[in-house]
């Protein structure tokens, strides 16, 4: 039987899609919390989730695992004029 190990990239990525998941989550719960008490306890984890999911982020762009592409000045200002619009 042979064992396949993950590489720190693969690590990396499966982390990130988790923690993705889980601001979801948390996110949708804290805004349908009925007791303020919990729903300030969720909003303080979805904080500390989100602290991680933007480390784990950092990390991968920072090893050039995750590619992020500069936005095209026309393409914001196209955007920016169709939601203005849409008003």
């Amino acid at each position: 039987m042979t064992t396949q190990k993950l590489t720190e990239r693969q690590i990396l990525q499966d982390s990130l899609m988790s923690q993705k998941q889980m601001t979801s989550a948390y996110n949708t719960f804290a805004g349908e919390c009925v007791s303020e008490q919990l729903r300030c306890a969720m909003l303080n984890i979805l904080d500390d989730e989100h602290k991680m999911q933007s480390d784990i982020f950092c990390t991968m762009q920072s090893n050039g695992w995750y590619q992020v592409e500069q936005a095209d000045q026309q393409k914001i200002q196209q955007a920016r004029q169709k939601l203005t619009s849409a008003q």
